[in-house]
């Protein structure tokens, strides 16, 4: 695999799981316990930690390229 595929994994990783441990607990409190349990709300919130992961990978990589840091 090339360089820049296990920079963005790693990104997609460290971001998704920074989002999770600063987010988990906001969330579980905000829909309650028994909502929580429900598999429909974990689907959205892992969605939404995947989309976070995803876009900031993507922004941190554009900018790694646009200083000329990365070159691909």
């Amino acid at each position: 695999m090339e360089l820049i595929g296990i920079i963005a994994i790693s990104l997609f990783l460290i971001i998704t799981f920074l989002f999770w441990r600063f987010t988990k607990d906001h969330f579980r409190q905000e829909y309650g316990q028994k909502r929580w349990k429900k598999w429909v709300t974990r689907t959205f919130y892992w969605q939404g930690a995947i989309f976070v992961g995803t876009g900031g990978a993507f922004l941190i990589l554009f900018i790694l390229k646009w200083t000329n840091v990365l070159t691909f």
